[in-house]
């Protein structure tokens, strides 16, 4: 018998000790609640997936030699919106074939906040079709040689097929989330060469451009859903994509004071108009449209993507224009995806490099894709990761779940970004929530285990992280 406890111990330390597994939900985050300071844990060497770690953290004297990241409530920055993803229409169609229950549960998982939940606060939806549809659409596809100026035909159907049924279930969990919406083309009989791919929106028909927005605005109000702000045109200097668009910074200036700034105002609209929405190796590109006055007065801010340039572009755009806010609005994972490496870069780039240079949101791209990385148009993106993958009612959390779940289960929209010091071997990035508590996301970009600390109001904790690992600290 005294045997059988010894063995029974050790299974039980054993247990307790083990990381999740890959795909396996996080740990109860109510544990939470039995520390002075708790801390979450991503840690790839070791197999931990966005765990709460059970040993407890309390800030006090201790003095030691070890490298130390102080947090600072004294100085404030941009205020944040949210992290997410972009709900493509082929994400909401997985999601939409589900059954109900299946659905219902990898939703609450993915929007709520209580328990195991990851609390994603901001998603970005497609005005049309993207690439990660499943087929080429726009809400006014009319046969060859009709226009429909007036936006008479306009018709939102595509969408009630999957994805507002969707975003009804998500605005379920969380009200609040905040929506913005893109366009990959305008509809075909718009455009120079009548095609879904490439081409530019013809000056013509500008204003009826400006009333396709206005009609998709009002028609998801409608619905019951509420887009918080839009992009004039995802990419608009990658005419390559299906769908897609080319437009220049002129133009886009152009289209803006001409036609949809008069139409939003004249219409009441008080979505946010977003321009750019592009890489960040072309920050001209934003400031080309904050110096006309006359589209820059209708202007919130500019978004960003990063496949090209580097993230510290962003901060000259601040600088230049502090008034215009700053959005990091997508950025894919390629498949099959590499949890060490997409999850540091992911961290440090992203989370904590575009918070660092004043964005109020990050994005993620695609939330859903399928095994095989379906569905998408033909030309549209075969290798974009989604956040997770759908099979049926199976369910595979990815790199991205386990980036966005250290920023969106804790910094909570409302929040602020505040001061902390941040090195190449420790990048990090602080904010402090609405209700007063503190999050602090660190990120190893070390070749090994690193010993630090971390210092608030006089007082240290000590504790580590391996290589590659995250760890969101909240106090």
């Amino acid at each position: 018998m005294q045997y059988y406890f010894i063995i029974l111990f050790a299974l039980l330390s054993f247990q307790s000790c083990k990381g999740n597994v890959a795909g396996d939900k996080p740990t109860d985050l109510n544990e939470a609640s039995k520390t002075t300071l708790a801390f979450w844990l991503t840690s790839p060497q070791s197999n931990v997936l966005f765990k709460l770690q059970p040993a407890g953290l309390a800030f006090g004297n201790l003095i030691n030699q070890d490298q130390s990241i102080t947090v600072d409530t004294t100085q404030i920055f941009q205020t944040i919106d949210g992290f997410g993803n972009c709900l493509t229409g082929g994400s909401a169609t997985l999601l939409h074939k589900m059954d109900a229950t299946s659905r219902s549960a990898i939703l609450k998982e993915l929007f709520a906040t209580d328990g195991n939940n990851i609390g994603i606060s901001y998603l970005r939806v497609s005005i049309g079709a993207s690439d990660l549809d499943p087929k080429v659409f726009s809400y006014n596809d009319l046969p060859e040689g009709e226009t429909d100026p007036s936006m008479a035909k306009f018709t939102l159907d595509a969408d009630r097929i999957d994805l507002i049924p969707v975003l009804k279930e998500i605005l379920a969990i969380n009200p609040n989330i905040k929506l913005m919406g893109s366009p990959w083309s305008a509809p075909t009989w718009m455009k120079t060469n009548n095609n879904s791919k490439g081409g530019s929106l013809k000056p013509e028909y500008f204003d009826a451009y400006a009333k396709y927005f206005v009609k998709y605005i009002q028609g998801m109000k409608v619905e019951g859903i509420t887009i918080d702000a839009i992009t004039i045109q995802n990419e608009p200097l990658h005419p390559g994509n299906n769908p897609s668009m080319y437009m220049t910074a002129e133009d886009q200036a152009l289209f803006i004071k001409r036609s949809l700034g008069p139409t939003f105002a004249a219409a009441n609209i008080k979505t946010k108009i977003i321009v750019y929405d592009h890489n960040a190796d072309r920050p001209d590109y934003p400031l080309t449209i904050f110096n006309d006055p006359e589209a820059s007065k209708y202007v919130d801010g500019s978004a960003f993507h990063l496949y090209g340039g580097k993230i510290e572009a962003l901060t000259p755009v601040h600088e230049a224009f502090p008034d215009k806010n700053l959005y990091f609005t997508e950025q894919w994972v390629g498949a099959p995806g590499n949890l060490a490496g997409d999850l540091a870069w992911h961290v440090r780039t992203l989370i904590i490099g575009a918070t660092r240079n004043w964005c109020r949101n990050v994005l993620e791209w695609n939330l859903a894709a399928d095994p095989n990385n379906d569905p998408h148009t033909v030309g549209g993106c075969d290798q974009c990761l989604g956040t997770i993958t759908i099979d049926g009612n199976n369910v595979t959390r990815n790199p991205a779940y386990y980036v966005l779940a250290h920023a969106a289960k804790f910094v909570r929209p409302g929040s602020v970004r505040i001061a902390s010091n941040s090195t190449s071997s420790l990048p990090n990035v602080a904010f402090k929530n609405p209700d007063g508590k503190k999050v602090l996301i660190v990120q190893n970009n070390t070749g090994g285990k690193k010993v630090f600390n971390v210092s608030f109001n006089g007082k240290t904790v000590p504790t580590s992280l391996e290589k590659d690992a995250v760890g969101t600290y909240v106090w």
